[in-house]
């Protein structure tokens, strides 16, 4: 959605007029701010007669159009169309626009105002399943048959149906569009996805005779081996899908005795076709817990069609197992998509290049090697391009920060940050720069680091495509803070850095859903240990997010992974993220590759995270002066289990 496109004195007043200085998060300095944030708490309470009292006294402020959309969003199933009109139409193309149609549209979905919605519809930049639901079932309506195929679509997703799907489904099952095996097809994908509820409701429009019961799904999802080892009557549909469910979910706490079941006369009892897909499954599951047998598994499967992410796992676990024509079979299985994110197309490089086809491997690499993250670096590595940080850009005009500050989002998001409402200013802020050139990404990432939200300036920055600032992408705030506590620690100072930036994004108050907190994100468990070990007089949890407090127990912690795998920062960073216990799970009886390693963990946030990590560091380490290491080398080898040391004496691991 990208479109990629002076006096020193004079610039100097200028900007000091045009950009505020920062103001600290959560700060209502006038009557109008705290209007603003009561019709806010107004509306999170739907009570509408509150926020009507406070609206008014909000009236001026830069946020006066977001406190006319909460006031239409708390009765937009009674608002009159010309007034929903109204406000998209003064504030087209802005972020409240776009949020106040996508919920307009579900209230026209589901009211079946078809006319409405179908004008509307076309205008929303961005739908989510149910409105999508609503615009096939609009399609329907209109006499659109081609719509039947694109219900189908949905129907092989993990998923529950969008309820605007649902008359669509019964329509196809009534003129037998959708057939039984369609609906068997659909209740092992839920099975495998663990959407019971889901699965029950389509076993119940099975046939007579052919549905299962809810209660002997239950027994088979719940306590697979003891259904598998009482007789199963495989003559009957229900019997067998039941069968096939038991598998299925035994499959997913132990493969391996999946596979037993299923290699003997159970499985001799289906048909070719269920037995590839079941062993298609059984391989999956074998791939994520790095089960060599896994490769011979997918064979198995055949032809058998595999989703992306099952042929994703059938490529890890030949890399683990250096099978590099598998590696290649399965990347080229892939959808055009998946083909072409940069892990498959790295690896398919390193296939070709195994198996002695280097021109076409080095062309592979040469359609990732000028960029600038994790598989990119390591494909540039590939054909021998040494590390190039892209010259800096040009430093922002004072024009070209009047136009960023002018930008009516961009000054709506920064008003949202300085009064704490984080999650709508981030909203805010990634919508309008959503379609900024190079330079204007630039102005909002310099307009983003004045008022010192650090996210907003790296992400902004990270989004150019052709101009660069890399010291924008890779901010150093906190530096004597952080730097300190590397040198007490011996740590790298970029692996700190690199750290923080992939942890918190250098937000001191950030939390996360799982509990932790601050610069280095600090489990409540590890704080506690950390602060005991470190003899931290006085400790109390909410000194957490201090600053000071989070990067003392972060780099204490980060120190003590460090030493149990012996200094491997692969490792360390699987552990900081996933625990000690997994990171040392994830290693192989013989030395791996570590960026194998890296790709193969079976967590994608930790994989992702891992990788995002190693780049930062080998981009801060270029930035901050130090001896550059390649990444590959950074890398390194993991060791066997053997060779693993082991972390003594910490907090939970897991």
């Amino acid at each position: 959605m990208r479109v990629r496109t002076i006096a020193m004195l004079c610039t100097a007043v200028l900007l000091f007029l045009l950009v505020p200085a920062a103001v600290p998060a959560a700060t209502a300095t006038t009557p109008k701010d705290k209007a603003v944030l009561a019709v806010h708490d107004a509306f999170l309470a739907r009570n509408a007669a509150k926020l009507e009292a406070h609206a008014q006294k909000a009236k001026g402020h830069v946020l006066d159009p977001y406190v006319e959309y909460w006031r239409l969003r708390l009765r937009l199933q009674e608002a009159d169309p010309e007034e929903v009109r109204d406000f998209l139409g003064r504030h087209a193309g802005s972020f409240m626009a776009e949020q106040l149609r996508r919920e307009w549209l579900r209230v026209l979905g589901k009211a079946g105002q078809w006319e409405d919605f179908t004008v509307e519809y076309p205008a929303l930049v961005k739908g989510d399943s149910e409105i999508a639901g609503y615009a096939l079932q609009a399609r329907w309506i209109g006499q659109d048959i081609t719509v039947l195929a694109d219900v189908k679509s949905l129907w092989n997703t993990p998923k529950a149906i969008p309820e605007g799907c649902l008359p669509l489904v019964e329509t196809m099952l009534t003129i037998g569009d959708l057939t039984p095996r369609d609906l068997r097809q659909r209740f092992r994908i839920l099975v495998q996805a663990g959407l019971f509820a889901e699965a029950k409701r389509v076993a119940e429009r099975l046939p007579p005779g052919q549905a299962p019961s809810a209660g002997q799904i239950d027994s088979a999802a719940r306590e697979p081996v003891r259904f598998l080892e009482r007789p199963v009557d495989l003559k009957t549909s229900a019997g067998r899908e039941l069968a096939i469910a038991a598998v299925i979910r035994l499959a997913q706490s132990d493969p391996q005795a999946a596979a037993g079941y299923w290699a003997g006369r159970l499985g001799e009892a289906f048909p070719l076709e269920d037995r590839q897909f079941l062993w298609g499954m059984i391989a999956t599951q074998g791939a994520r817990r790095s089960l060599p047998e896994a490769v011979e598994w997918f064979g198995k499967a055949g032809a058998t069609p595999l989703s992306d992410e099952q042929l994703a796992w059938r490529a890890r676990i030949a890399l683990r197992q250096g099978n590099w024509h598998e590696v290649k079979v399965a990347i080229e299985r892939m959808s055009r998509e998946e083909r072409s994110e940069p892990a498959w197309i790295y690896w398919l490089g390193r296939s070709l290049c195994a198996l002695g086809v280097p021109e076409a491997g080095r062309e592979q690499w040469g359609r990732i090697a000028g960029e600038h993250h994790f598989y990119g670096q390591l494909a540039a590595e590939e054909m021998g391009m040494t590390l190039r940080v892209p010259p800096k850009a040009a430093p922002v005009t004072s024009e070209e920060l009047a136009r960023a500050n002018a930008n009516g989002g961009l000054q709506r998001a920064l008003a949202l940050y300085r009064l704490g409402l984080r999650t709508e200013a981030t909203r805010e802020w990634v919508w309008s720069i959503r379609t900024m050139d190079d330079r204007s990404l630039l102005a909002a990432a310099e307009l983003a680091r004045r008022h010192k939200i650090w996210d907003r300036v790296m992400n902004t920055a990270d989004r150019t495509v052709a101009v660069h600032d890399f010291s924008l992408r890779y901010l150093t705030p906190y530096h004597e803070l952080l730097t300190k506590q590397a040198q007490t620690r011996k740590i790298e100072e970029p692996l700190v850095f690199g750290l923080v930036r992939q942890e918190s994004r250098f937000i001191a108050e950030a939390k996360s859903s799982a509990g932790a907190a601050g610069l280095m994100q600090i489990l409540p468990s590890t704080a506690r240990w950390a602060a005991r070990k470190l003899g931290m007089k006085g400790f109390r949890p909410s000194r957490v997010c201090r600053p000071d407090v989070n990067a003392a127990l972060g780099a204490y912690y980060l120190r003590h992974v460090l030493d149990g795998f012996k200094g491997n920062l692969v490792l360390a960073a699987a552990a900081y993220n996933a625990g000690p216990g997994r990171a040392r799970r994830w290693c192989d009886t013989r030395p791996l590759e570590g960026a194998i390693y890296v790709e193969t963990i079976p967590f994608s946030e930790t994989r992702q995270y891992v990788k995002k990590v190693m780049a930062n560091t080998f981009y801060y380490s270029a930035l901050l002066g130090g001896k550059v290491q390649s990444l590959k080398s950074r890398l390194g080898v993991i060791n066997g289990n053997g060779a693993v040391g082991a972390v003594l004496d910490g907090p939970d691991e897991d």
